[in-house]
C-alpha cells in the first residue's frame, strides 16, 4: 500500500472512529446546554444500550451464569429495545440523583454523575459479567474499495447514523416546540420559567434524550468491536474531548470536535504508534480544559441555578 493509500485510510479509520465520538458528545452537549450539567457518566449509556440489545437478540447468560436468556428478537427490535431502555435509565439517573441535589454547584454535580457512572458500571459487571460481547454488522458483504483504502459496511453505518441523528436533533430543535423550549432553557433558563417553560421536566427530557442517542451509539460499534462493562469510562472520556473541542454548545460542534479527535487518533496511530492514541487524546483535552473549563463551570452554575435545576 502506497503512503497515499495508508493516510487515506488513516482518514477513513479517523471518520468511523470520530463518529463514534461525535454520538457521545452529542449527548454530553444535549444536556448540558439545558442543565449546565457535565454528565460523566455518559458513556456508561452506550454500554447499557448495547447490552441491552445484545441481551434480547441472542442467548445470554446473567448474573454469573445463572440466568439463561434465550429471547431471539430481531435485531431492529433488539436495537430500539436497548435504546427505550437506555433513555428510561436516563430519566431514572436524574430523578433520583440530579434532581435531589439540584441546589448543589457544579462541581458537586460532576461528582455526583462520576459517582453515577461507578454505580452503572458496578451494576453492569454484576448483570453481565466480564465477558466480552457483540452484535453481528448489520448489513453483510464485502467491505467497499475506496482508491486503496477500504471501508467496512458497518463503518458506514457508523458515519451514516451520525449523520442522521445530527439532522434529527437539528429539527428537533429548530422545528419543534419541544425542541424551542429546551433550547429556551439553554439561552436564558429564568425567561423560560417566566413564559411557562417547566424547566425541571425539560431537564428531564434532555436526559432521556442523551441517553437515548448515546446508547444509538454503543449499539453501532458492537459489531465492529466488542462491548465490555467498563467501555464507559473510555467513551466518556473521548466524547467530552470532542464536545469540549467542538465548544460544548452547538450539536454541529459536537459532530466537528468528534471527526477531529478520531482522525487525529487515527493518524497518530498509524503514522506513530498504536500506544500514543489514547495519550493524543488526553493531551488534547488538557490543553482545551486549561483553555476553556473554568469559563465553563462558572457560566453553566449560574445557568443551572437560575433553572432551579
Amino acid at each position: 500500500m502506497s503512503l497515499q493509500d495508508q493516510l487515506l485510510q488513516f482518514l477513513l479509520s479517523g471518520i468511523t472512529l470520530g463518529s463514534i465520538y461525535a454520538l457521545i458528545a452529542l449527548g454530553f452537549v444535549t444536556i448540558y446546554n439545558v442543565t449546565g450539567i457535565i454528565n460523566f457518566a455518559q458513556g456508561e449509556f452506550a454500554v447499557y444500550g448495547a447490552f441491552m440489545a445484545i441481551t434480547v437478540f441472542q442467548e445470554s447468560r446473567l448474573l454469573s451464569g445463572n440466568v439463561a436468556v434465550n429471547l431471539g428478537w430481531s435485531l431492529p427490535a433488539s436495537a430500539l429495545f436497548g435504546v427505550v431502555i437506555t433513555a428510561l435509565l436516563g430519566l431514572l439517573l436524574y430523578r433520583l440523583a440530579i434532581q435531589t441535589a439540584r441546589h448543589a454547584s457544579a462541581l458537586s454535580m460532576i461528582i455526583i454523575t462520576i459517582g453515577a457512572a461507578f454505580v452503572l458500571r458496578g451494576a453492569a459487571l454484576l448483570v453481565w459479567g466480564t465477558d466480552p460481547s457483540r452484535l453481528p454488522v448489520f448489513t453483510k458483504g464485502s467491505p467497499f474499495k475506496i482508491a486503496g483504502a477500504i471501508l467496512t459496511r458497518q463503518s458506514v453505518w457508523v458515519v451514516g447514523v451520525t449523520a442522521v441523528l445530527l439532522v434529527l436533533l437539528y429539527l428537533f430543535f429548530n422545528h419543534t416546540l419541544t425542541g424551542k423550549a429546551l433550547r429556551a432553557c439553554s439561552i436564558n433558563p429564568g425567561a423560560a420559567r417566566l413564559m411557562g417553560i417547566n424547566t425541571k421536566r425539560m431537564a428531564l427530557l434532555a436526559f432521556g434524550l442523551s441517553a437515548a442517542v448515546t446508547a444509538v451509539a454503543g449499539i453501532v460499534i458492537v459489531p465492529s468491536t466488542f462491548m465490555t462493562y467498563d467501555r464507559g469510562l473510555t467513551l466518556s472520556l473521548k466524547g467530552f474531548v470532542a464536545a469540549i473541542v467542538g465548544g460544548m454548545s452547538s450539536p454541529v460542534g459536537a459532530v466537528v470536535g468528534g471527526l477531529l479527535l478520531g482522525v487525529l487518533e487515527a493518524f497518530s496511530a498509524g503514522l506513530l504508534s498504536s500506544g500514543y492514541k489514547d495519550a493524543i487524546s488526553f493531551i488534547v483535552l488538557f490543553i482545551v480544559l486549561a483553555a476553556r473549563i473554568g469559563g465553563l463551570l462558572r457560566g453553566r452554575a449560574i445557568v443551572a441555578e437560575q433553572a432551579g435545576l
